[in-house]
This record gives structure tokens, sequence and C-alpha cells, in this order.
């Protein structure tokens, strides 16, 4: 090798291939310029320590902090997407849809959970937004149905953590038909008197808000997740008016009364069973 390629200063020999790179992950930057080690970051509940910033994670992240010792069993945990409309745009559905598999791990954008959750039985269905940008296709559909039909046979409280961009275009109008079925679902849990409450996290827009996300017993979010139908700048140009300052943010949502509670990620666990157990009117738990 030629020595073009080596770093000689300070007796260095090091050739360029044999060099390692910091690993990657070790650090994250929050919107703020904040600057948090991943380790503490993951201890922190993914939220970074000094300008409280909540970071997006997925289902798995979620389970970590819901599930008591992470222990749970996935319901579904194959179902995946078709293609039944032969939907290309840049490219074919199906090919994103191998694509989003391969890159994230996950089979669609939600995963369902059953486990302890201090203590008691809970069914946890958590939106992914790496995998098509949280988009709301049939298997999202099927996959809450399903768990509010498990939910009603075993007599277990439902949770619903959204994050999601809406819709799934690719799919079309089958897409917009789970807004009426999770709609009619979360009916039949209601009449069977089992409680569900609806996590709105950054960010819920679309037909996800326009359905199961606004139909908890209770429904709360995170701090400053995004919340809303269609994006801050489409409401602008349609409306053509300048919009308030926080729009759509949880805390605007709160005060314009569309959401009951904002809770702090480290508070998570212990709010929603609280809220369960206050729908259920059983002591509560600590």
């Amino acid at each position: 090798m030629s020595s073009w390629f080596k770093r000689k200063e300070k007796g260095i020999q090091t050739a360029t291939e044999e060099k390692k790179d910091t690993p990657k992950g070790l650090w994250y930057k929050s919107p703020t310029g904040k600057i948090v080690e991943s380790e503490v970051l993951a201890q922190n509940f993914y939220v970074s320590p000094e300008d409280d910033y909540h970071v997006r994670i997925g289902s798995k992240e979620y389970f970590e902090i819901l599930f008591d010792d992470n222990k749970f069993r996935e319901l579904d945990a194959k179902l995946s997407s078709k293609d039944p409309l032969k939907f290309e745009d840049t490219k074919k559905y199906s090919e994103r849809l191998k694509a989003a598999e391969k890159k994230t791990g996950l089979k669609d954008a939600i995963r369902t959970g059953v486990g302890k959750s201090l203590g008691k039985d809970l069914v946890i269905s958590c939106m992914d937004f790496a995998f098509i940008g949280g988009s709301m296709g049939s298997v999202v559909g099927e996959k809450i149905s399903r768990a509010i039909d498990y939910s009603i046979k075993k007599k277990i409280p439902f949770l619903l953590i959204s994050k999601s961009g809406g819709a799934r275009m690719m799919e079309a109008a089958l897409s917009l038909m789970q807004l009426a079925k999770t709609s009619a679902k979360l009916a039949q849990l209601a009449e069977a008197g089992i409680p569900y409450i609806s996590l709105c996290t950054d960010p819920t827009t679309g037909g996800t808000t326009a359905s199961y996300a606004m139909l908890g017993d209770i429904n709360i979010a995170e701090p400053g997740a995004l919340i809303g139908f269609a994006g801050p700048r489409v409401v602008k140009d349609t409306t053509g008016a300048d919009l308030p300052e926080g729009f759509q943010s949880a805390e605007f949502v709160l005060e314009h009364g569309f959401l009951d509670f904002i809770v702090h990620r480290k508070n998570l666990k212990t709010k929603v069973n609280q809220y369960i157990d206050l729908i259920q009117n059983n002591p509560i738990r600590k």
C-alpha cells in the first residue's frame, strides 16, 4: 500500500481502511441543540434531560416502558400488507413494503402486545412511524380490530398509541375504510364496558386523528406532540389565515378541549393504569 494513504505525523501508522469511526447513535441532538448520550437518553425514558424533548420512539421502546419487566406476548405478529390495487408511484407499493420491512424489521406500522402493566393485564397496540410514516393501511385497521376483539374476549383494558402521518395512500379507499372499521370496533369495546385509553404521540395526524385516536374514554398525549388532521402548512394555505402560536401542539389541543391530559413519558405507566383503575372503580395501583 502506498504511503499516500498512511498517516505519518506523530508516529501514527494507521492505514485508512483500519481507522475506526465513532459508533453511530452514541449521541443524540435534540431540536433545541442539546446533546445527550444515547445510553442516558434510554435511561431517561428517551426524553432529553436538559430540555425535556420527547424523542420519537417505536413499539419496542413503549413496550419496554409499559410492560412489567418488558414481558409480553405479541398478537398477530405475522400479519402483513398485500398490494390489491397494484399501486405504483415512483416505486411499486410491493417494493416499498419489502424495503420498509427490511429497513425496520417490522411487518407493518403497528404491533400489539398483551402482558402485565403494574401487575394487571393490558393490551397495547402501538404504531411505528418508521414503517412508511406510520401510515394506516388495511393491516393497521385489522390488527387494531383483532386487538379489540381480544380485549373484549378476555375482558382486558386496551391502550392504543398513535404515531401516524395518516391514511396510507397506496391503499386508497381500502385505507379509508379502516376509519369506520376501527371506530365500529371501539363502539363494541365501549358496549362491553372495557376501558380504552388513547395516547397521541408525535405526530398524530390525518385519518388516525379522525378516527381511533380521538375516541378514547380518556385521550392523553405526550408533551409537545403534533396533533391535528391536516398539517399546519396545509391549514395555512387552505384558510389563508396566520395560525396562532403553538397551533396543533398537544398543549394547544388540550387548551381547546380535544385532550384530557398531557402525560410526561416517565409517568406514562403509572398514569395509564391510574386512569384504568378510576374508570373501573378499582383501588388505584401505585
